[in-house]
C-alpha cells in the first residue's frame, strides 16, 4: 500500500511502503519501470501518461511515476545513481553528490557509521574511500531503499535498523545528518533538529564524529553546546550546500572553521594568515565565494590572493590583479550613491544590462534595476555598498566591467 500526504508546499506526495519498495527492486518492478521511463512525463503529457500507467499497471501506477520522476529530478543532484530508489523527502534532503565525494575524501582510510544513512548517497560515496563502512537508520523504507541502491553499485554495505542516538558500533567515526524541518517549516535551532544537536553531542562525547547542518546554522549555538572542533561551510555550483562539524580528533590542530569551494577545490580556514589591509578600491573589485563569508574567513581569502578590504566590516574585497579562475569586477567609475547620480553616470557608461550587488545598504537591486531603467547597449556591473563607520559612513557604488 502507498499512503499519499501533504508536503511543506502544500503539495501532493507519496509515501513508499515497504511493499512497493520489494516490487520495484524485483524484476517485475524493474521492467514496469522500463516501460513508465520511455514516457515523457512532462506537464503537457502527463495527464494523458499517467492515465496509461494506469490502465497498464493499476495500483502501482502511482510508485512507478513517481520513481521515474525522482530519477530525473536526481540526475544533476546525484550523479550515477541511475537505478536507485527515492522517497520526495530523501532526495530533497540527500546532499549534492560533489559534497559527499568531497567529505569521502576526508574520510579516506577510516572506519565510518552513517547512522542516520536514509538512501544510502552518503554511504556510496565512502565505500571506495573509506576502510569500512556501515550505515543504519530507524526508517525501515529508507533502508529499503538503500539496500537496493547500494546493490545496484555492488558495495556490499552492511546495514542495520538503530536509532542514531543509541550507539550500536564503537572505534568508528560517526556521520550523521539529523533532519532540519519539524511541522513541514524548516528549523534553525540546532535543539530541534532530529535528533537534537545537543543530545548527539551528549550521546558521542569523546567518539570522532562529523554531522551536517544547514549551511546558516549559528555558530555561536554549536560553541554554547560544547561542540569545540570544526565548523566547515562548503560550497558547489555558486551556491553554499551545507555546514558540517568535525570533532576536534578529525581537524587539524588550530582550525575552528574552514570554507571549502569544491569548484575550485581550494579550501581556507582560521589558521592561515589574515593580515590584508583596508585601503581604497584598486583596479578589481571580488566578491568572495558565499562559503569564505559565511566561515568568516574573508581576510584570510583576501591574505591569500593579495587583496585588500574595501572596508573591515564588508566582504568586497580589492586588488590590482584579479586571482586566476575568480570573476570580478573591473572599476570604471566610484560614485556616491544616490539614484540619479547613479543614473547619469551609467547612461554616460551606455549601460544596458545592469547586474547590481550589494552589501551594508539597504537596497532592493531588482527594485533598484527597475528603477534605473537603462537603456544602452553595454552590459555593466554595479557595487553597491557601505564604506566608513559612524558619521562617516557613505554609501558608495562602483560602475564595473565584470571578467566574465
Amino acid at each position: 500500500m502507498v499512503l499519499q500526504r501533504d508536503d511543506h508546499r502544500g503539495q501532493a506526495v507519496l509515501e513508499f511502503d515497504l511493499e512497493s519498495v520489494a516490487y520495484l527492486h524485483g524484476d517485475e518492478g524493474r521492467l514496469a519501470l522500463d516501460e513508465v521511463a520511455a514516457l515523457p512525463l512532462t506537464p503537457a503529457s502527463l495527464v494523458a501518461d499517467i492515465a496509461s500507467v494506469r490502465a497498464r499497471f493499476a495500483d502501482r501506477a502511482g510508485i512507478l511515476v513517481e520513481t521515474v520522476r525522482l530519477r530525473r529530478k536526481a540526475v544533476d543532484k546525484l550523479p550515477g545513481t541511475a537505478g536507485w530508489l527515492f522517497t520526495d523527502e530523501a532526495l530533497q534532503q540527500a546532499t549534492a553528490g560533489a559534497v559527499t565525494a568531497h567529505r569521502a575524501r576526508r574520510l579516506s582510510g577510516a572506519r565510518v557509521h552513517d547512522a542516520t544513512c536514509s538512501i544510502g548517497t552518503e554511504l556510496a560515496a565512502l565505500a571506495d574511500r573509506a576502510e569500512y563502512v556501515v550505515g543504519s537508520d530507524l526508517d525501515p523504507v529508507r533502508l529499503a531503499m538503500a539496500r537496493h541502491n547500494l546493490d545496484t553499485d555492488g558495495n556490499g554495505v552492511p546495514l542495520l535498523r538503530a536509532d542514531a542516538l543509541a550507539p550500536v558500533t564503537r572505534d568508528t567515526v560517526v556521520l550523521l545528518d539529523p533532519a532540519r524541518r519539524r511541522g513541514g517549516r524548516r528549523t534553525f535551532d540546532p535543539r530541534a533538529y532530529t535528533p537534537p544537536l545537543d543530545a548527539v553531542l551528549d550521546t558521542y562525547a569523546g567518539r570522532h564524529l562529523v554531522v551536517k547542518c544547514a549551511p546558516g546554522i549559528d555558530f555561536g549555538a554549536v560553541r554554547r553546546l560544547g561542540f569545540t572542533g570544526e565548523i566547515e561551510i562548503t560550497s558547489h555550483a555558486g551556491s553554499v550546500r551545507e555546514a558540517c562539524l568535525w570533532s576536534a580528533g578529525l581537524a587539524p590542530a588550530g582550525v575552528t572553521r574552514r570554507a571549502s569551494v569544491l569548484d575550485r577545490d581550494e579550501d581556507i580556514t582560521d589558521a592561515d594568515p589574515d593580515d590584508c589591509a583596508v585601503a581604497p578600491a584598486g583596479r578589481w573589485i571580488v566578491d568572495p565565494d558565499g562559503a569564505v563569508v559565511r566561515a568568516g574567513l574573508v581576510r584570510h581569502y583576501a591574505t591569500r590572493y593579495g587583496l585588500w578590504q574595501l572596508d573591515p566590516e564588508i566582504a568586497y574585497l580589492s586588488g590590482d590583479r584579479l586571482p586566476e579562475g575568480v570573476r570580478g569586477f573591473e572599476v570604471l567609475e566610484q560614485v556616491a550613491y544616490q539614484e540619479k547620480r547613479l543614473r547619469q553616470a551609467l547612461a554616460a557608461h551606455d549601460a544596458g544590462a545592469v547586474e547590481i550587488l550589494v552589501r551594508g545598504v539597504d537596497v532592493d537591486p531588482d527594485a533598484l534595476r527597475r528603477r534605473l531603467k537603462p537603456r544602452g547597449s553595454t552590459a555593466l556591473s554595479v557595487v553597491i555598498t557601505r564604506l566608513g563607520s559612524g558619521t562617516a559612513s557613505r554609501a558608495t557604488a562602483f560602475i564595473c566591467r565584470p571578467s566574465r
